[in-house]
C-alpha cells in the first residue's frame, strides 16, 4: 500500500484578506510532529522540461511546528432523526418502509430503526448477511428475537418491507414483499413469531435510516451502511396489520391515534433536512449527502422533473461511499493578513521528507480590484474531478488514447484510499453515477506536483503571468456564484483557467452579462462552460451534477432524473439549455484526445485589420508546435466554432489547428450515429480554433480554445509565439479604449 504520511485539508478553497480559514491535518502513526507554512505557488510543474517548482514563502501567525494525530473518515449516507418522547414511549410498534437496495448481498446494512449495537437494544429493520430483510428486538439485557423473512431481496426492485411487534401478544410480524411480482422468483414473505422479548429496551441513540449505530464511549457511529433507495419510511405505536401497514405507508396522516414518524423525502429537497410529516416534527438531518430528487416507488414516467410532482421523487438514494465532510478536527487556522497580495497560495505540510500542498485562493478585499485583470480560477472544475480514478479505474483508456497511463505516489494512495471520497466521474459501490463532490476532504490531485491537468495546468498560467509582469488578481468561480457580475464589473479583463467545464446558472449569467456591458473575456482552456451545475445552499462547498441527455460523459444520469435536488433546474449540458458555449465565447467542445498535442495554422482572418493587432511580433504561420502538455498548443481536449450553436457571425476565426492523430474523438453530443468517419486527424471538425469577436459597449473575446495552450506559455524562456499572441491580447484587453462596435 503506497504511503501519504501527511494530508490536509482547509474548510474553505476562497478567503479574503482578514478572513479565517482553517486546516485540518491527519499523519501516520510514528509520525510525531509536523511543520506548516505558508507559501504563494507560481508554478506546480515539476518536470524536467518545464519552467520549474516555484514558491515563495509567506511568513505568517501559523509558521511552525504541531503534535501530529490521525484522523479517520467515516463514509456512508443515512439520516439521523430524534427519538423524541413519542418513540420513547413505545412498547407496541410498527415500521415500514419501501426499498430498492443495490446492493442487498453486499452484507448487514441498516434499513429503519431505534437500534443499537452492540448491547443490540431497541427494534430495527436490517438487510442481514444472506440478504433477506430480518427483523430484530433487543431488550440491551441479552435478550434478541430476530425474526427473518427466509427469502432474499432482488437488486433494484422495489419491496415493501415491514415489521411490527404487539407487547401484549408477544407477536412479532415480518413482511418482506416486492411491488413488481415475477413469474419463477420467489421472493415475498410474510413471517409471524412469538417473540422470546417481551419488551424492547431504550438506546441512546437517535432513530436511524440506512445505517446500524453503535453506541461507543466517545458517542454513537455508523456502519452497515445501505446501498440503495428508501421511500416513505414510518413509524407508528401499534402492531398494524397488512390494511393498516399500506394507509400507514400512503397516507400516514389518516393514522392520527398512532402515528408516531412519517419522514416525506419529497420534501424540502434542496437541504440537509428530512421532514417529518407526524405532529411530532421528528425531522431527520441527512449526513454526507445521499442523492436526492429520484424516482421514488410511485414514479410513472408521466412527470419527469421532481418539482412538479414531488411525491413520485419520495426517496433517498444512499450509498456506502457518499462523503461529504471528512469532519476532522481543526490543527490551525490562519487569518489572512490584510496586506497580503490576490493569489494562489497553499499551506505547505512537512514530516520528515513526506510533504503535502493544501492549496487556497486569496481574492483581494470584497468590493475592491487590485489588478486591471482577473484571472478566475475553476475551482468547480476541481471539485467535479477531486480524487479522479480514471488512470487505475478505466485500463481501457490507454488503448482509446494510444498510451500508457503514468500514475504517480498520489494516484495510487486515492486508489489505497476509498474513503477520500469519489468525482463526479466515478460510480458508487453499487455502480450509480456520482452526483455530487464537496471541497471538504483531501483532495490529492488538488495539489502542485501532480498530473498537468486541471490546478496544475493552471499554475502554468499564473507562472507565465508573473514572468511576463502582468498585474493581476485571482478570483474564483465560487466567489462568481456568491457575487455574480459585480466581482467582474471591476475588471477591464477577465481571463478563464484551461478547463473551466462546470458552470452553474449564475456563474454563466454574470460572465454573459459582463461580456456584453464591455468587459474583455479571455478563454484560455477548451470544454468551458459545458456541464450546468448547482451549489448547495445548506453545505458549504458541495455541488451538484446531473449527466443528462448527451455529452461526453462517464455514467448517464437515470431517467427522469435530469433535475438538481439542490436548485430543481434541468441538469446537462448547457448545450442543451440553449446556452452552448459557442454562444458565450465563440467556440464550443469539439473533439479529444490525449496522446500528442498538434499547433494551429493561420487563417486569413489573422490578417484582418479588426485583429492583426493580436499577431504583432508573430510572423510564423505555425502556432505553438510545441509545449509541456502533449508536446504542443492545441490538444488534449479542443473547441470550435459552430454557428448553429451560437458563434456570432462576426466572430473571426483567426488561426485552426491540424494533424491531430486518430484517437482525436469528435464529442458524443454531435454525433448522431458512429461511422469510422467519427474519428481521426482528417476529419474536419476535429480542430481548435482560435477565435476573436468584439461586444456591445467596447468589450471583446479572445479564445484559444485548447487545453494545452498554457503549456505552451513557458518554451523558450516565454520567448514564443503562444506568449507573444497571449500577451498581445492581455495589453490592448486591459486597454481602456473601446473596441469598435461591429
Amino acid at each position: 500500500m503506497i504511503r501519504q504520511p501527511i494530508v490536509g485539508y482547509a474548510d474553505r478553497l476562497s478567503v479574503r484578506p482578514g478572513e479565517p480559514i482553517a486546516f485540518k491535518v491527519s499523519c501516520d502513526e510514528g509520525v510525531g510532529r509536523y511543520r506548516a507554512e505558508i507559501v504563494r505557488v507560481v508554478c506546480g510543474d515539476d518536470q524536467p522540461e518545464g519552467p520549474g517548482f516555484k514558491e515563495r514563502a509567506v511568513a505568517t501567525a501559523v509558521d511552525g511546528e504541531y503534535p501530529a494525530r490521525a484522523q479517520a473518515i467515516a463514509t456512508g449516507s443515512y439520516v439521523l432523526a430524534p427519538a423524541g418522547p413519542a418513540v420513547r414511549r413505545l412498547a407496541s410498534f410498527t415500521i415500514a418502509a419501501m426499498i430498492w437496495p443495490t446492493t442487498p448481498a453486499k452484507g448487514w446494512q441498516g434499513l429503519l430503526g431505534w437500534w443499537s449495537e452492540p448491547t443490540e437494544v431497541g427494534f430495527g429493520l436490517f438487510i442481514d448477511g444472506r440478504g433477506e430483510t430480518l427483523l430484530a428486538i433487543g431488550d440491551g439485557r441479552g435478550g434478541v428475537q430476530l425474526v427473518r423473512s427466509g427469502k432474499k431481496l432482488g437488486d433494484r426492485a422495489w419491496y415493501l418491507v415491514a415489521g411490527s411487534f404487539d407487547a401484549a401478544t408477544g407477536e412479532a410480524v415480518l413482511i418482506q414483499e416486492p411491488l413488481l411480482r415475477h413469474a419463477t422468483v420467489d421472493d415475498a414473505a410474510l413471517v409471524r413469531a412469538t417473540s422470546s422479548v417481551r419488551a424492547f429496551g431504550a438506546p441512546n441513540a437517535p432513530v436511524s435510516i440506512g445505517p446500524i449505530l453503535t453506541e461507543t464511549a466517545s458517542g454513537v457511529t455508523a456502519g452497515g451502511i445501505f446501498n440503495g433507495r428508501i421511500d416513505s419510511p414510518r413509524i407508528a405505536s401499534r402492531a398494524l396489520d397488512r390494511a393498516g401497514i399500506e394507509r400507514l405507508v400512503r397516507e400516514p396522516l389518516t393514522l392520527t391515534d398512532a402515528l408516531v414518524a412519517a419522514w416525506d423525502f419529497g420534501g424540502d429537497m434542496g437541504s440537509s433536512r428530512t421532514v417529518d410529516l407526524s405532529p411530532n416534527a421528528l425531522h431527520g438531518t441527512l449526513v454526507n449527502l445521499p442523492t436526492r430528487a429520484v424516482r421514488g416507488y410511485r414514479w410513472t414516467g408521466v412527470e419527469m422533473n421532481w418539482t412538479h410532482a414531488p411525491d413520485h421523487y419520495s426517496a433517498i438514494h444512499f450509498h456506502d461511499d457518499d462523503l461529504y465532510d471528512a469532519g476532522w478536527e481543526t490543527d490551525f487556522t490562519l487569518r489572512v493578513p490584510a496586506d497580503l497580495p490576490s493569489g494562489s497560495y497553499a499551506a505547505k505540510l512537512t514530516a520528515g521528507d513526506a510533504e503535502d500542498y493544501v492549496p487556497f485562493f486569496v481574492p483581494p478585499p470584497k468590493g475592491t480590484a487590485t489588478a486591471p485583470l482577473a484571472l478566475l480560477i475553476p475551482t468547480a472544475s476541481y471539485l467535479a474531478y477531486a480524487n479522479f480514478r480514471e488512470s487505475l479505474d478505466y485500463p481501457a483508456a490507454e488503448l482509446g488514447f494510444n498510451m500508457v497511463a503514468t500514475l504517480g505516489a498520489r494516484d495510487l494512495y486515492i486508489n489505497d484510499h476509498p474513503e477520500l471520497g469519489l468525482s463526479m466521474y466515478d460510480h458508487h459501490a453499487d455502480g450509480s453515477g456520482v452526483a455530487y463532490s464537496s471541497g471538504l476532504r483531501p483532495i490529492l490531485n488538488l495539489r502542485p506536483r501532480h498530473t498537468l491537468w486541471q490546478y496544475n495546468a493552471d499554475t502554468h498560467l499564473t507562472d507565465w503571468l508573473e514572468a511576463k509582469g502582468h498585474a493581476f488578481d485571482v478570483i474564483t468561480d465560487g466567489d462568481l456564484h456568491a457575487e455574480g457580475l459585480g466581482l467582474l464589473e471591476r475588471y477591464a479583463c477577465v481571463m478563464t483557467g484551461t478547463h473551466p467545464e462546470y458552470y452553474s446558472t449564475p456563474m454563466w449569467d454574470a460572465v454573459h452579462a459582463y461580456i456584453n456591458r464591455g468587459g474583455r473575456l479571455i478563454y484560455t482552456g477548451a470544454n468551458g462552460f459545458y456541464w450546468r451545475i448547482a451549489y448547495s445552499q445548506d453545505r458549504p462547498g458541495a455541488i451538484e451534477m446531473r449527466r443528462a441527455e448527451g455529452g461526453s460523459r462517464s455514467w448517464f444520469a437515470e431517467p427522469g432524473e435530469y433535475h438538481m435536488s439542490f436548485t430543481g433546474e434541468l441538469g446537462g449540458l448547457w448545450q442543451r439549455q440553449g446556452r452552448a458555449p459557442q454562444s458565450l465565447v465563440g467556440t464550443g467542445f469539439a473533439a479529444q484526445g490525449f496522446d500528442l498535442a498538434s499547433y494551429y495554422r493561420r487563417k486569413p482572418d489573422s490578417r484582418n485589420p479588426r485583429a492583426a493587432w493580436i499577431f504583432e511580433g508573430v510572423d510564423e504561420e505555425i502556432i505553438g508546435d510545441f509545449g509541456l502538455v502533449g508536446g504542443g498548443a492545441a490538444g488534449w481536449e479542443i473547441d470550435r466554432v459552430e454557428r448553429r450553436h451560437g458563434t456570432p457571425p462576426h466572430a473571426l476565426v483567426l488561426a485552426s489547428s491540424e494533424g491531430h492523430t486518430d484517437t482525436y474523438l469528435i464529442v458524443t453530443e454531435e454525433i448522431g450515429h458512429n461511422y469510422p468517419t467519427t474519428l481521426g486527424r482528417d476529419h474536419p471538425d476535429v480542430r481548435a480554433d482560435m477565435v476573436f469577436f468584439e461586444m456591445p459597449g467596447g468589450g471583446a473575446v479572445f479564445s484559444t480554445s485548447s487545453i494545452c495552450w498554457g503549456g505552451s506559455l513557458a518554451h523558450n524562456r516565454y520567448d514564443n509565439n503562444v506568449s507573444r499572441i497571449t500577451d498581445n491580447v492581455i495589453r490592448r484587453f486591459v486597454d481602456p479604449k473601446p473596441f469598435p462596435g461591429v
